[in-house]
This record gives structure tokens, C-alpha cells and sequence, in this order.
């Protein structure tokens, strides 16, 4: 029987309630697993992470954090000054004496967008024999609908409960998402089952919607989607502004103040990106597929994005002189979004493939790649410095929104940089000061 949908509407401050701490076992601690550890010891509960790298579990022990987010490293120091969070890489020890698990393990997702449950499945099976008389087990990772089925089937383990919990944490705000959500969704058969998770989060008071598994799953991918749809929509009419003279600040505020719209995620850009976004759009494409249903709306959306990386490497083209063979071009930001260190998926990485393929010689700098790794494409050369990024550039391009590009003075850059040309693609830069210094800053859709 599906639980239904009940709501809660609850207000106050995340004020940890250590007297309703129950005992948490956490399976993964990437970047969902690590920071739903932290939080969730933080507020109180007895957490224990297991991991399957040995180094990174060392790493952590010592309180040593692999991801960049904001104040992640203040909540793991917290929590093992505490004695509330423990890390190994026995993932039987670790969920042997809990009474929830949250399974928070990648699910990678192949070319025609279905998501490989291979981890889940084999997590859920290494745990199985271990897990306590009716223990509850939650689906923390992005997983297409069927799947807590698909964990249920994998325990082989009548008597536990399985829970649909997805997250929404935006890197580089993760902690005070989870400490301060929108809402907290649980998805569930078992209505008991079901409000015992969201009890879990009590402390942080929030709007707890209660409902079915599928409608759990599916809320993660809509919400993206609709995300992803409103930066595709407000890139496309920045390209019009471009075309007709208008300025797309001031057409975001007028279309902003529209209380149906809003303003977020109303701000252009060189594209869209990173770990969710790309992903969970072609996965809901293939959910809509799967179902009978040829999403076109989404389709376009996702087009139009691509179409948006090209728009922005040839305004780069003609800035550099109308062609980017021979031409030198530098780079401030790499990074998906400003805040983190994830180069997945990130536009200024789409632009850069771009660039490279048109001949031009690229120097990057962004100030969480000090040097190449996973993810730089090949043939980048990495600087440590954003003035000197820009040495004998024809042409420098502003991808990545990172807030002390705001403050680099215009005339260091000048004293070193052969052109006079910035494509600001984060419509960062304060033009006028750029201006009397003779660069011609052209943003996105301005």
C-alpha cells in the first residue's frame, strides 16, 4: 500500500536534538555519503561511514577532507571531536547494530541515459546478511524509479524496510542545504517505515513530504529538469538580448519579479552542468522513454545547452580576431560552478574541447586546479596565477563565476595581455572599470 502524501510544515532554526539520535550507518562517502554523515551526526545521531578505499578512509580518520565544500571540514572535525562519526571500510561491521542505512553510492549512467544500479545492487547485497531484525535501508543515490524494488530485491531480506530519500544538495552550499532544505521527501510502502526516516530529521524542522517510491524517485529528476529548463530557456534569451540590443539583467529582474517565475536559477551563463543536471536530464529522457512517453520538451532542452557551449566558443572566435587558429586564449575558471573543485561535466570544459579543436592555444587558471588532473583536458596548459593566464592572450574568457575574478586589476592584466578582448560569461567583471582601460568586455546577453 503507497503511503500517500502527507505534509508537514515545521519552522525554527537546525538546532541539533541529541536526545532523538538514532544510531546511522553510511555506505559511500562521496560527496552525498560524506556530507549526509557529517550533517546527520552533527544534529546528534551516532554515525558510522564505510567506504571500500582504505586511503580515503585513513584520510578521513584524520579528519582530512577529499572534496572541496563549504564548512564539511568544520562538520567531520565536529563529529569525530564527538565521538558521533566513525569511519571504516567494514561495511557488515558498520551497519551490524544501526536501524537505518543510507545508501549513497554511485550510479553512473550510460550512453543512451540509463543509470547503472550495479553499486547499489552490490552494496545492498554486502550488508544484507549484517543488517539487524527490521532495519530500514534508504536510497540516498539518484536512482531511476523501480529502484527501491530493485534494493529490495537485492537484500533478500523480508523483514527490512526500503525508503526512497533522495537528496538535493548543490555543491559548494551542500551543508546548509541539508541543514536548511526546501524539504525533505521520503518515499516508502511502509507509512511506519516511512515517518521513522523522517523523524531523522527532525531537527532541521522541515516541509517532510511522505509519499510512494516512484513518486520519491521521480521528484529528484523533475526538479532537475525543471532547473535545467529554466537555465536553457534564460541562455536562449540572452542570445535574443545579444541579437536585438537588450540587456538580459534587466529583463531577468522584470521576468524575476513575476511571483509565478521567480529569479532563481534565471541568471545566463556559458552553459549548464556538473554532477546532477546533465545526468539526471538524460536519465529522465530515458524514464520518459521507457514509459511510452517521447519527452521533446526535454530533448530541446538539452540541445539548447549544447547549442550554448558553441554560441559562447564562437563569440570567443570572433573576439580572438573571427578565428581561434593560432590564436591564444585565457581561461579564468574551470570548475563547473564556483565553490567546488568538480570539473564534471563543467561548461568551461565543453568550451575548452571547443577551443582546443579550433587551433587555439588555451592557458587556464581557477583557483582549485593548480595542476592538470582527471578532467583538464589535454593540451591545457594550467597557471597558477589569473594575471598571468593572460600573457600574450588574444583574448580572455571568464567561464567560471568565482568572486575574486571580480577584484584582478584591469590594468595588470593590460600590462601583460597582447588583445583587448574579455568574453565575460558569467557577466561578472565590472565593465565600465574594464572599459577605461581600453578592453571591450561582451557578456551573455548584453
Amino acid at each position: 500500500m503507497a503511503c500517500g502524501t502527507d505534509r508537514y510544515t515545521r519552522s525554527g532554526p537546525p538546532v541539533p536534538e541529541h536526545h532523538l539520535m538514532a544510531r546511522l550507518a553510511i555506505i559511500g562517502t562521496g560527496y552525498v555519503g560524506l556530507t549526509t554523515g557529517a550533517c546527520m551526526a552533527h544534529l546528534g545521531h551516532d554515525v558510522v561511514c564505510a567506504d571500500v578505499d582504505p586511503s580515503k578512509v585513513e584520510r578521513l580518520r584524520r579528519g582530512e577532507i577529499p572534496i572541496l565544500e563549504h564548512r564539511l571540514d568544520e562538520l567531520v572535525a565536529e563529529g569525530l571531536r564527538d565521538g558521533r562519526l566513525r569511519f571504516t571500510t567494514d561495511s557488515a561491521e558498520a551497519v551490524s547494530e544501526v536501524e537505518v542505512v543510507f545508501l549513497c553510492v554511485p550510479t553512473p549512467q550510460g550512453d543512451d541515459g540509463s543509470a547503472d544500479l550495479s553499486y547499489v545492487e552490490a552494496a545492498a547485497v554486502s550488508i544484507s546478511a549484517a543488517l539487524p531484525y527490521e532495519a530500514i535501508v534508504v536510497n540516498k543515490s539518484t536512482v531511476p524509479v523501480g529502484s527501491t524494488k530493485v534494493v529490495a530485491k537485492a537484500l533478500n531480506r523480508p523483514d527490512v524496510r526500503v525508503v526512497s530519500n533522495p537528496e538535493f544538495l548543490r555543491e559548494g552550499s551542500a551543508v546548509d542545504d541539508f541543514l536548511h532544505p526546501d524539504r525533505v521527501v521520503v518515499g516508502c510502502d511502509d507509512p511506519d517505515a516511512a515517518r521513522r526516516v523522517g523523524a531523522l530529521y527532525d531537527a532541521v524542522h522541515p516541509q517532510l513530504i511522505i509519499t510512494d517510491p516512484a513518486s520519491a524517485e521521480l521528484i529528484k529528476y523533475a526538479a532537475n529538469a525543471f532547473l535545467a529548463t529554466k537555465l536553457s530557456f534564460v541562455n536562449a534569451i540572452a542570445t535574443i538580448c545579444e541579437q536585438v540590443g537588450a540587456d538580459i539583467d534587466d529583463v531577468v529582474v522584470g521576468v524575476g519579479y513575476d511571483s509565478r517565475i521567480g529569479s532563481s536559477f534565471m541568471r545566463p551563463g556559458p552553459g549548464w552542468g556538473g554532477s546532477c543536471f546533465p545526468k539526471d536530464t538524460r536519465a529522465l529522457q530515458r524514464i520518459a522513454a521507457d514509459a511510452g512517453y517521447e519527452f521533446t520538451l526535454l530533448h530541446s532542452v538539452i540541445d539548447a545547452n549544447l547549442r550554448q557551449f558553441d554560441h559562447v566558443t564562437e563569440r570567443i572566435g570572433v573576439a580572438a580576431g573571427g578565428h581561434l587558429e593560432g590564436a591564444t586564449v585565457a581561461v579564468w575558471g574551470l570548475t563547473f560552478k564556483a565553490r567546488t573543485d568538480d570539473l564534471r561535466d563543467s561548461p568551461s570544459v565543453e568550451i575548452v574541447l571547443r577551443l582546443l579543436d579550433r587551433g587555439a592555444k588555451v592557458r587556464v587558471f581557477d583557483p582549485t586546479v593548480g595542476a592538470p588532473r582527471h578532467g583538464v583536458p589535454a593540451g591545457v596548459e594550467i597557471v597558477d596565477d589569473a594575471v598571468a593566464a593572460t600573457a600574450d592572450a588574444d583574448v580572455l574568457a571568464v567561464l567560471t563565476e568565482w568572486d575574486e575574478f571580480r577584484w584582478i586589476d584591469p590594468d595588470a592584466v593590460a600590462s601583460v595581455m597582447r588583445g583587448r578582448a574579455v568574453i565575460d560569461g558569467r557577466n561578472l567583471l565590472e565593465r565600465n572599470a574594464w572599459s577605461r582601460r581600453g578592453f571591450v568586455v561582451s557578456g551573455i546577453g548584453r
